[in-house]
Formats: C-alpha cells, sequence, structure tokens
C-alpha cells in the first residue's frame, strides 16, 4: 500500500513539473487577431517658449533655476533664458542625441515638513508624509561636436500634456527617430 502510494505521488509530482515547464515556454502573440487598431495622435507643436525649470546637467551651471525654454529655429538651438530673459546656455539641433519625458512621483516640502511637526503632536499626523505630486521631466543627451561638451541635462515642464507637445516639436526639429518612448539620433 506504501509503495502504491509513493508511485502516485512521484506520479503526480511528474505531471505537476511538466506542466509548469509548459506554462513557463515563449507565447507567440497574433497582434492582428488579439490587438484593436489604435492609432494615436502625435501632440500639439509647443509654443516658441516655455516655461521651465533648469535642474542641472550643463557643465559650468550647476544650479537650479526658473526661466524659459525657447525654441530658436533661426540658429537652430534651443535656449534656456533665466527669468530676467538673459540667456543663460543653449543646445544646437544638431548636438541633441536623444530626448524623453519622464514623470517622477516627489513629497512636498511643506507634506514633509507636516509629517515630522503633526507626526510628534497628532496620532497619525505623520501620515501626511504620504503625499506625493507629481512632476514632469524632459532630459535631454547632448554631444557638440564644436565645442566637445557632452551631458545630460533635465528641465522641469508644468504638465503632461506640455511635456509631450515639447519633446515632439524637439525631436521633429532635431531631427530624431521615436525608439519606444524615447527619441534618438541615429548613426549615420
Amino acid at each position: 500500500m506504501f509503495q502504491r502510494s509513493r508511485t502516485i505521488t512521484t506520479l503526480a509530482l511528474v505531471v505537476l513539473m511538466a506542466l509548469t515547464a509548459f506554462a513557463q515556454r515563449p507565447r507567440m502573440s497574433n497582434n492582428d487577431a488579439t490587438k484593436p487598431e489604435t492609432t494615436t495622435t502625435p501632440p500639439a507643436p509647443a509654443p516658441q517658449t516655455v516655461k521651465a525649470k533648469y535642474e542641472g546637467g550643463v557643465f559650468g551651471y550647476p544650479h537650479k533655476m526658473e526661466g524659459t525654454l525657447n525654441f530658436e529655429d533661426a540658429n537652430n538651438r534651443l535656449v534656456f533664458r533665466n527669468d530676467k530673459e538673459k540667456e543663460v546656455f543653449f543646445i544646437p539641433y544638431k548636438a541633441i542625441t536623444g530626448a524623453y519625458g519622464d514623470t517622477h512621483a516627489v513629497q512636498p516640502k511643506a507634506a514633509s515638513v507636516g509629517s515630522v511637526v503633526l507626526g510628534s503632536i497628532v496620532p497619525f499626523g505623520g501620515l501626511t508624509g504620504l503625499i506625493k505630486t507629481k512632476v514632469r521631466y524632459l532630459t535631454l543627451q547632448y554631444n557638440d561636436p564644436d565645442s566637445n561638451a557632452a551631458g545630460v541635462t533635465s528641465l522641469r515642464l508644468e504638465n503632461n500634456d506640455l511635456l509631450g507637445s515639447v519633446l515632439n516639436t524637439l525631436a521633429n526639429k532635431a531631427g530624431l527617430t521615436k525608439r519606444g518612448d524615447v527619441f534618438i539620433r541615429k548613426k549615420e
């Protein structure tokens, strides 16, 4: 009797292992049959001037600053101007090698202070630390052959629609190719 239950248990384990291995196989997708056709409309063109916050990444400009991002088509470059409209730096369109939009959830300063203060006074007051806001960044990778300047910089934009339109407009002006969610410059 013991021998028989042992054989059945062994057989059940072998079948279970075979089913598990079968479940792990790569599956073929039939995109035409299973996915409905979706068309994505490109974002609206970006305005010539957009409010932005420089977050860092350009050599010689280590501090964050508020300002505007300007498409200067006459000189084929993207210009960042500070809040006094003084040109701070520029990146030529031809120097941009990659661009993408990114969203981060960050905790506002008031919520972090509130969680410390309320957490010590009120029970469950520290839960204000769970408050998060979404921040949108335009991240650019550049390599300027004229000046040998290269790097990655990020600019904070107001909302997701603006980020999409600026990213798409910049990619078109710089001659970048879309690959997934990012835009890149293909090697010639």
